[in-house]
This record gives structure tokens, C-alpha cells and sequence, in this order.
């Protein structure tokens, strides 16, 4: 690329618009180049990181009992939750900003940003984790007494993984992939059932408390040290120097952020919530073990998404969004076909990878392949809240969620109490399959841009242009 600014000055005037134009291409290419290593990088790590979640989950299952394995993921899934609502967006703000700072060469900006986000967070989490306290000494006679102990241990956890959430954005937003997804995806759950496995093997009693304790000490343990490495590349690329903080700006498009991502979290996670507010804890287990051995196929759509946010605010910059279309069209791609091999080959090997938590988790093999279906419908639309995020239409993102996460609950309510944890599969289903359509929708309405795997990305674009 040196090169090639390097002959376009000494060329003749006339020249120099196409040797522009030219290093324009192949910046491009280099950009796709970029995010397609990136993606591939996150997918390697998504693979490792659904095999050790796997196991870990098999391993835990084993020890504890469904009861006992119940009561954790359902308490675990709250702490993950709110840890993650505790970030409000800014977690996804600073890959919106900060590649656009670093363009501009603005790093005293860049500076400010990352250093605010972490101590926003932090505190948010710490008096999130405050009211929970309070909340738990006050009404907590009016929860089951076999919830009570691990709650009191998940809420410690808030601040750390509110800070390991946001040091994961700003990873992403430097095309740092192994630094952002690491820690949360592979350090983490070793370092969960290795400290399980240790605590049992001490003569710790086998239930879901001692799982929390042994969450606990992991989020720490990853967090801090995701800390010193984050804090140590971002001061060799951006040398210490003045902050500059606009609070403001950050606020205005994190809040719109914290109610998409707030509302999508919401939305993959309410099923495992309402099943445990309806069903005892072993049903929990069942409905877990089925929905996470079937998740294997979304870590496609959640590394294609690690790596697409960055491209797409580069792409924003641009007067023609045809180049972002066309990348937008790769990555649906990059979601549909290889969630499609990966899922065939889960549902077909089901009965066999259930059976391994234990004979009763057999049950929920009917549930894997509902929620199949589920997944190829996020999958034919692959990052589109990420694009919508990405192209400032945030408010038209959270009033999506709002009514995709609306049909989810009202689904939820309405069918496990009389079809079970297969009404709770059904649910989730449908509420995918409407946030796949309205996704799609807003896509095509707002930026113009055909979004389906099936479809050319372009070919409204070009319709648009031609006339």
C-alpha cells in the first residue's frame, strides 16, 4: 500500500484519480482480509470454546446432580445477565468509537473512552450488586431457601464481569480476538470446573453453592487478568498522554445499545429464566443441557459477529454503502452454512451427547431439534442488530427487541405451564423467527440492504443507483 501512495504523488495529474481509486480497492480488500482472519480467529475460539463449555457443563452435571446442576444454571445465567446489563451498552459503544477515533487519529479521545467505560461499569455493577443484597435480606424469604446462598455468592460477581465485558469490547474494537475472547470463553470455564473439581476433591459437599464458589473465584482470577493484558496493549499502541472525555456523545448511543443488547440477552436467555420460575431445578437441567448442546451451532453467528462490528463502523464512513452491503452478504454467508453443517451434526449425534450429563437429560432430545429451527432463523439474517448498531439506527433496534422480546415472554408465559419445557423450546422459536423478519425488514427499509442468505445483498442498492 506504501507503494502505492508512494507512485500516485509522483504521478501525472490525470493519473492520479485512478491510483486513487485503486489504493481505495486495496485498502478494502485489506480491510476484508482484516475481518475475515478476525472471524476466523473467533470461530477457532467459539469451537474451543463450545467444547470446553461442553465438557465442563458434562463434568458439573455429573458431580452435582440434576437438582443441584439446576439451581446453578439458572443462578448462573441471572449473574451473567445482569453482569452483562451492568456494562449499559458501553461494552458495544467503544467498538462503535473507537475505530472511528483511531482513523482520525484521535487518541487522546481514545484514551478517555476506555478508560471511562471500565469504572462506568464497575460502579453500575456495584451498586447493581448493592440492591441485590439489600433486595435478598429483605424478600428473600419469599424464595426457594435452595436459591438463596448461591445468588448471595453470584452477586460478588457482578463488578468483574461487568469489567470483563467491557475489556472484551475494547479488545474487539482493536482486532484484538484472542485478548476479547479468551478470557471469558475458554480461561473462564477451565478455570470454573478446575476449581470445582479441587473443591470436591477437598471434601467440599456436592451442590450448587460450592459451583458459584468456584464461579466466583474464576471471574476473578479471568477479569484481573484480562485487565493487565488489555490495559498493557492498549499503552503500547496509544502511548500515555491527555484524556479527552465526551461523556455525553458515549451516553447518547450507549443507552440505545444497552436496550438492544439488554433486550437480545433478554431474548436468549428467558427461556432457561421462565422455566426456572415455572418448573423445579431438574427441569432446569433437562431444558439447559438441550438448549446449550444445541448452542454449539450459534458460536458461528457469535464469531461472525465478533469480528463484523469493527468493519461495519469503518464501512459507515463511506458515501457508498455498497461496499457495506457487499460485506454484510459475506457475513450472513459466513453465519447460514456453517450453522447449518455444524447443527445436522449435533442433532444427529443428540441422544448421545445428552446422555452424557446423565440418563434423565435424554428427555430433552425432542427439544434439540425445535430449537434447531431457531437457530437456522437467526442464522439467515446472521449480525443484522450488529449493522443496524453500527449505522446509528439504534432507537429502531430497541423497538425490534422490544417486540421480539414481548412475543418471547407472552410465548413463554403462555406455554410451558401447559406444554412444559417443550411449550418453553416452541417459544423460543417463534420469537427468533420474528426477530429474523423484523431484522430483516428494518434492514432492507433503513439502509437499503438486502439481508438473507439467499438473497444479493445488492441488488436494492443497485436498483436505487440505476434509477
Amino acid at each position: 500500500m506504501g507503494f502505492v501512495q508512494f507512485a500516485q504523488k509522483r504521478l501525472p495529474q490525470r493519473l492520479q484519480a485512478p491510483m486513487a481509486r485503486l489504493a481505495a480497492v486495496l485498502t478494502g480488500a485489506d480491510e476484508i482480509a482484516r475481518a475475515q482472519r478476525m472471524a476466523l480467529t473467533a470461530f477457532v475460539i467459539r469451537v474451543l470454546s463450545a467444547g470446553i463449555a461442553f465438557f465442563s457443563q458434562i463434568v458439573q452435571a455429573r458431580l452435582m446432580g440434576d437438582f443441584e446442576y439446576g439451581i446453578f444454571v439458572f443462578v448462573w445465567v441471572l449473574v451473567v445477565l445482569f453482569g452483562n446489563l451492568s456494562c449499559l451498552g458501553f461494552h458495544s459503544t467503544v467498538i462503535r468509537f473507537l475505530p472511528q477515533y483511531h482513523a482520525r487519529d484521535e487518541v487522546d479521545a481514545i484514551r478517555g473512552l476506555t478508560v471511562t467505560i471500565r469504572l462506568f461499569a464497575m460502579c453500575f455493577a456495584t451498586m447493581l450488586a448493592a440492591t441485590g443484597l439489600v433486595l435478598l435480606h429483605f424478600f428473600g424469604g419469599k424464595i426457594e431457601t435452595y436459591y438463596i446462598l448461591p445468588m448471595f455468592l453470584g452477586l460478588f460477581a457482578l463488578p468483574m464481569i461487568a469489567l470483563g465485558d467491557v475489556l472484551d469490547g475494547t479488545a474487539r474494537a482493536n482486532s484484538w480476538p484472542v485478548a476479547a475472547l479468551s478470557p471469558t470463553y475458554i480461561i473462564r470455564p477451565v478455570l470454573i470446573l478446575l476449581f470445582m473439581v479441587m473443591a470436591v476433591s477437598w471434601g467440599a459437599p456436592h451442590t450448587a453453592t460450592t459451583a458459584m464458589q468456584a464461579a466466583l473465584a474464576a471471574t476473578y482470577f479471568t477479569s484481573i487478568g484480562q485487565f493487565v493484558t488489555v490495559t498493557w496493549r492498549l499503552r503500547r499502541k496509544f502511548p500515555k498522554g491527555p484524556r479527552r472525555i465526551d461523556f455525553r456523545a458515549w451516553v447518547q448511543v450507549a443507552i440505545p445499545i444497552f436496550f438492544i443488547e439488554g433486550f437480545l440477552f433478554l431474548l436468549t436467555n428467558s427461556d432457561v429464566m421462565v422455566v426456572g420460575l415455572y418448573l423445579p431445578p431438574d427441569q432446569v437441567a433437562i431444558y439447559f443441557a438441550a438448549a446449550k448442546t444445541m448452542a454449539l451451532v450459534q458460536f458461528v453467528y457469535f464469531a461472525v459477529k465478533a469480528a463484523a462490528g469493527p468493519r461495519f463502523s469503518a464501512l459507515m464512513t463511506a458515501d457508498d454503502l455498497r461496499p457495506l452491503a457487499a460485506f454484510a452478504g459475506k457475513t450472513v454467508r459466513w453465519c447460514f452454512w456453517p450453522s447449518l453443517a455444524i447443527g445436522l451434526v449435533v442433532l444427529a449425534a443428540g441422544e448421545l451427547l445428552l446422555s452424557l450429563f446423565g440418563p434423565n437429560f435424554t428427555a430433552g432430545y425432542p427439544l434439540m431439534a425445535v430449537l434447531f429451527v431457531g437457530a437456522l432463523f437467526k442464522a439467515l439474517v446472521g449480525p443484522g442488530e450488529v449493522l443496524l448498531t453500527m449505522a446509528g439506527r439504534q432507537k429502531l433496534c430497541v423497538m425490534l427487541y422490544v417486540v421480539a422480546l414481548s412475543v418471547n415472554i407472552a410465548l413463554n408465559v403462555t406455554l410451558i405451564p401447559h406444554f412444559g419445557l417443550m411449550g418453553a423450546a416452541c417459544a423460543a422459536v417463534g420469537a427468533l423467527l420474528v426477530e429474523a423478519v423484523l431484522l430483516h425488514v428494518a434492514v432492507l427499509k433503513s439502509l437499503g440492504i438486502l439481508l438473507f442468505a439467499f438473497a444479493d445483498p445488492l441488488s436494492r442498492l443497485n436498483k436505487i443507483r440505476v434509477a
